[in-house]
């Protein structure tokens, strides 16, 4: 499968499903200050997708969660653990968590999924690898999904 590459805003697009650079879940969320697609999603969509979140407990590096949308105009956000605890992302953490976002979005059933580049912000990976890794990693995936790659762009 080969991902759509667009310019904008995550939060914006027409999708069912968008998927949350998030961390490892160790650290309580309301003692962060979420930055980056997190950040835009609290301050857009509110707490609660970060409340449900926090009852999954501490998320594996590398794999996803689904929660609802909160306040956004979206079905779900699919929280994926992209970086580990130093604020680090790596090829292998960034490749599961596409492809385990990718498995929910075939269990579920949803038709189009928006994905942020995972690791290219507060987990220091280059950004422009970090998209060339998550392309090569849709290229194994089968999904019949329309997938988004976002590249942040302010309005």
């Amino acid at each position: 499968m080969k991902p759509e590459i667009v310019q904008g805003d995550l939060l914006d697009q027409d999708v069912d499903v968008i998927v949350n650079a998030w961390n490892r879940n160790i650290i309580l969320w309301w003692l962060l200050l979420p930055q980056g697609v997190s950040g835009a999603i609290k301050r857009r969509g509110g707490c609660q997708p970060f409340r449900e979140v926090a009852r999954h407990g501490p998320i594996p590096l590398g794999q996803a969660v689904l929660t609802g949308p909160g306040e956004l105009p979206f079905k779900g956000i699919i929280h994926v653990a992209g970086i580990n605890m130093l604020w680090r992302a790596s090829e292998k953490s960034i490749r599961n968590s596409v492809s385990n976002a990718m498995r929910i979005v075939h269990q579920e059933g949803f038709a189009s999924v928006a994905f942020p580049i995972i690791g290219a912000g507060s987990g220091s990976f280059d950004c422009q690898s970090a998209k060339e890794t998550m392309v090569d990693e849709f290229s194994k995936i089968e999904v019949k999904a329309r997938v988004l790659i976002v590249e942040f762009t302010k309005k």
